[in-house]
């Protein structure tokens, strides 16, 4: 899983080292050498699991998509964002810091502390 790009559709087969990368940085930071750039590219579905082809010379807009499953491949990279934000507890484990803003049932005027036997026939 790639921590660079959080959409990524394709891995990419690496053509120096022939090995699966999911982005070009994710090769940066395993391999001791710098990616070499070729005209032709190899891809990896990762919706339907086949590799293609590309060439990377002749690229337009029919060939964002997977030739095997017609997947959008080429999306506007989503990229991890640091938010500035109250540190704090987890809420989803530890609720003690939201307030609960429903009201309060009174336990006596409850249907079930109720004395009903006089309608029981």
């Amino acid at each position: 899983m790639c921590k660079h790009i959080l959409n990524a559709q394709v891995s990419i087969r690496a053509p120096c080292c022939k090995r699966w990368f999911d982005c070009a940085e994710c090769h940066a930071e395993v391999a001791d050498h710098q990616i070499r750039k070729t005209a032709e590219m190899v891809f990896a579905c990762k919706k339907c699991k086949k590799t293609f082809r590309k060439d990377m010379e002749n690229f337009d807009e029919t060939d964002e998509y997977c030739p095997n499953c017609d997947n959008h491949y080429v999306l506007e990279a989503k990229t991890p964002q640091f938010g500035i934000g109250v540190e704090g507890d987890d809420p989803r484990k530890d609720n003690r810091m939201i307030k609960d803003e429903r009201t309060k049932v009174d336990p006596e005027k409850s249907i079930f502390n109720q004395d009903l036997t006089h309608r029981m026939g």
